[in-house]
């Protein structure tokens, strides 16, 4: 492999030995130390330069989130089952900020359509504009719709464990045989265990990477936002700021707020407001440390 010139995409990352997918070939290659002295690491779904099979150049990256480390993401597809385990809307509206934050797609994929009621999820993020799609492995449709939209885009999958997340990958695409497990009821969580990251290419065109589920303590992993910038990440909250009494507004409690009228008006759902305030007051611990 020593003389080869070539771009493409890192596609797994594991022992410092990276996956490039290249339209050459897929090759399996280290990174120039020179990488390590700047302190940037490669990371899955970077666009980089091998030469003499070596990655010598990484590619500009229009977002990363921190662990699992992933680059340049489209879409990011949160698995919401409707039972075992039940939505837990602090953690949806956790991920859902950070994906706003980093200039990613926001998607939902709701699994066991047929064992709970799906409306709640509809009427709270659908109404908000973020595309909410059922799977009922009985109804072929709805798995192709997930395909189209997974088709050229870069996109991963992230959920509560035991959501769902594996076997709904292995639908859409079956030659994938990500290995899965039954939840386990003495933990109430999945045992599958997505340790890395990994892109799959998919049948129908793009990438998918299947994240490790998370736990209510794990969200911050993938960023930290200062409280400043948390009422951006709420899309239908953002346009009402600039009609608050005081322009240090926390939109939490403050007399005059427009946000909190809105609310009142029932245009912004309690559910997502109280997420808010949750990560609001979340936020407002960070020390200083914690946020470089």
């Amino acid at each position: 492999m020593s003389g080869i010139d070539t771009s493409g995409i890192i596609t797994k990352c594991l022992g410092g030995l990276y996956t490039v997918e290249s339209p050459d070939g897929i090759y399996e290659c280290k990174a120039r130390g020179v990488f390590r002295n700047r302190g940037i690491s490669p990371c899955v779904g970077d666009s980089v330069t091998l030469e003499n099979g070596v990655i010598s150049e990484i590619g500009p990256r229009k977002n990363c989130i921190i662990r699992p480390p992933l680059a340049n993401l489209d879409q990011l597809i949160f698995i919401v089952s409707t039972c075992s385990p039940a939505p837990n809307y602090l953690i949806l509206d956790k991920f859902i900020a950070i994906a706003e934050f980093k200039g990613i797609t926001p998607v939902i994929a709701i699994t066991k359509t047929d064992l709970g009621d799906s409306s709640p999820i509809h009427e709270i993020y659908g109404g908000i504009g973020i595309r909410v799609l059922e799977t009922d492995y009985s109804r072929p449709e709805s798995i192709d719709a997930v395909r189209e939209v997974l088709s050229g885009k870069i996109s991963a999958f992230t959920g509560n464990s035991g959501a769902g997340k594996s076997t709904l990958l292995n639908a859409v695409d079956p030659t994938l045989d990500i290995p899965t497990a039954e939840i386990s009821r003495k933990l109430g969580r999945g045992r599958h265990t997505t340790r890395h990251a990994e892109l799959y290419k998919l049948a129908g065109g793009g990438y998918i990477a299947d994240t490790p589920g998370f736990s209510t303590f794990e969200t911050n992993q993938y960023d930290i936002i200062r409280k400043e910038e948390l009422i951006g990440c709420f899309r239908e909250m953002r346009e009402f700021t600039g009609d608050c009494r005081f322009r240090d507004c926390s939109h939490t409690c403050e007399k005059g707020c427009a946000v909190l009228e809105a609310l009142e008006r029932g245009d912004i759902h309690k559910s997502r407001h109280e997420s808010y305030c949750a990560m609001y007051d979340e936020a407002r611990q960070l020390k200083e440390w914690e946020l470089k």
